[in-house]
């Protein structure tokens, strides 16, 4: 076999495992993204009330305010919609929710928009295939990663999100 095609072997097998990894996470945030299922049925520690959720909310806003959108980040040097939902959950409340914007719009119990409580996912469709996910906050207030101004918060009835707006998910009872 020639040092070239070696290579190629070599690189393919790589590329194969590392795939397999990405896909392995997928199947484990799969197995959660039921229509039924709700935080409390998928490691929620965290019960908590709707004055203390606004605490928490309000805490990662702050310790987060105006890091940059960055696709598929997690950490203050860039993140995603998704990604600012599950670290917020994760850091602040003690709690599991999955990673990509497509699973949350899955996970929890539907709720209306006027019976939004602090901590409800809101999601927007703001193209054909491309979703968005914020927290809700209070008083039409949402927070959320934004590829504009970074984490922010917004109001739902701004001029841009409110005809966007697609569902809300409650993660908690």
């Amino acid at each position: 076999m020639s040092r070239t095609r070696n290579g190629v072997v070599v690189g393919s097998s790589l590329l194969v495992m590392l795939l397999a990894g990405c896909s392995s996470m997928t199947s484990v945030e799969a197995k959660f993204a039921n229509n039924d299922r709700s935080l409390d049925s998928a490691h929620n520690s965290a019960v908590v009330s709707q004055g203390e959720w606004l605490e928490h909310l309000y805490r990662q806003y702050d310790d987060w305010r105006g890091t940059d959108y960055l696709y598929g980040g997690t950490s203050k040097k860039g993140v995603d919609c998704s990604g600012f939902v599950y670290v917020t959950y994760r850091d602040q409340l003690n709690s599991w929710v999955p990673r990509t914007t497509l699973l949350q719009s899955q996970f929890g119990k539907p709720v209306s928009r006027d019976q939004l409580k602090a901590g409800d996912l809101v999601f927007f469709k703001t193209a054909d295939k491309v979703r968005h996910v914020g927290m809700y906050l209070e008083d039409g207030k949402f927070l959320h990663a934004s590829t504009s101004d970074g984490v922010a918060i917004t109001r739902l009835d701004n001029h841009y999100w409110k005809d966007k707006f697609w569902q809300a998910r409650r993660m908690a009872d």
